[in-house]
């Protein structure tokens, strides 16, 4: 089974418009360098596990009150087991939503057919012709298309992500990803945060400013329905 390697039990940044939870499943196949869940990422092992008796344990106390849970990483779908973790969220009438690289289209879309997932956040690290650059491993892009299409298509409501990072995604990048996720229901800008980074360099990294990351916001706008700006 699955190991949960954290739990949040009040998360209401994550799942918007629900009361829910988020857990965190330890691994995931990118290394992007401004990552700040390098433990999670790296070393998953070396993290306690939470018992998944006490996780359903947890919900059945919060019946009636609990309305969904976030399921992220790491990155989630890299777990054959995690159909049986979301079959049993789902057989508490629980909404499910899923945090994901894209990397994995077919197993996500999978989980979509089978009704497991009410809501998905894709992480959209770059414009194509960098995601290996800016992810630290070799991407197979046609994963990413596929995973973009099969989101857009999904029926479900969904969010496109991209954190900007100076050095490393800028305005150009912005405006390439706008056209890759063109007509998408929402698009967020995440700000970059020097905290525990898998490259220790990120640290003194001085994230962009306010005024600088509104900007970049205008220049998604024209592509997208909707497009949001977190944490400045």
């Amino acid at each position: 089974m699955v190991e949960i390697k954290g739990l949040e039990k009040f998360a209401p940044k994550d799942f918007v418009g629900f009361i829910s939870s988020t857990v965190f499943l330890g691994g995931c196949n990118f290394r992007c360098p401004y990552c700040h869940n390098s433990d999670l990422v790296l070393r998953p092992q070396t993290l306690p596990t939470f018992p998944l008796e006490s996780f359903l344990s947890f919900l059945d106390s919060r019946k009636g009150w609990l309305e969904g849970v976030c399921v992220s990483g790491g990155e989630p779908l890299l777990h054959d087991e995690l159909e049986t973790l979301l079959t049993l969220i789902k057989e508490r009438d629980l909404l499910v939503k899923v945090d994901t690289n894209g990397s994995f289209p077919s197993r996500l879309e999978s989980l979509i057919r089978k009704k497991l997932i009410d809501r998905v956040a894709m992480d959209v690290k770059a414009p194509l012709e960098r995601y290996s650059e800016v992810t630290g491993v070799e991407v197979e892009k046609e994963d990413i298309l596929r995973s973009i299409d099969i989101i857009k298509n999904s029926g479900l409501h969904y969010i496109f992500r991209c954190t900007v990072v100076p050095g490393l995604v800028g305005p150009e990048d912005v405006e390439k990803i706008s056209q890759l996720i063109k007509g998408a229901e929402v698009f967020q800008l995440q700000q970059f945060v020097p905290l525990n980074p898998l490259d220790r360099d990120y640290l003194q990294k001085k994230p962009y400013s306010r005024e600088e990351v509104q900007e970049f916001a205008k220049i998604a706008a024209p592509y997208l329905s909707e497009v949001r700006v977190e944490g400045v």
